[in-house]
């Protein structure tokens, strides 16, 4: 039972985690090309549904540390130091996706939309960031999967 616990939870991080990290990554070029030397609209319909992936799939993101917690308790881990140490990246994941990713996306989108000039410093900023918050979730993955000093047997 444990073993699906962990599996299921893993599963949910993936369906609700995967999502954001893929549009957040294709957001800076996805922008870049938006307001390239011959702006279609495609390109601005491309970056307002990655923007709105990300927004959609980071509330979505929230119900994995509840179901984290939940599986935690379940087997008996909750002061264990690989889940704690997951607990922390996974707040400081949410910090960087909340404080730094879509407070840019929303201002590129704006300045896309509006059809104003986009310096590439910015988009490589935004990209710089999402990678922060990319290795991070990555990290959190290992972390549940491989549990280093765990002794629950699952």
């Amino acid at each position: 039972m444990t073993k699906v616990l962990l599996s299921l939870h893993v599963l949910a991080a993936i369906i609700a985690i995967g999502p954001v990290s893929i549009a957040a990554s294709m957001f800076p070029p996805a922008a870049r090309r938006a307001v390239a030397n011959d702006p279609d609209p495609s390109g601005t319909a491309t970056v307002k549904l990655l923007h709105r992936i990300c927004r959609v799939y980071a509330g979505i993101g929230l119900a994995v540390p509840v179901f984290g917690f939940a599986t935690a308790s379940y087997m008996n881990v909750l002061g264990s130091g690989w889940l704690i140490t997951s607990i922390f990246l996974t707040a400081t994941a949410a910090g960087i996706l909340v404080a730094f990713v879509l407070p840019r996306q929303d201002k590129l989108l704006d300045d896309i939309t509006n059809h104003n000039a986009v310096e590439q410093s910015r988009t490589a900023q935004l990209a710089m960031f999402t990678g922060f918050f990319n290795l991070l979730w990555a990290v959190v993955t290992v972390l549940m999967i491989v549990r280093p000093g765990s002794t629950t047997g699952a």
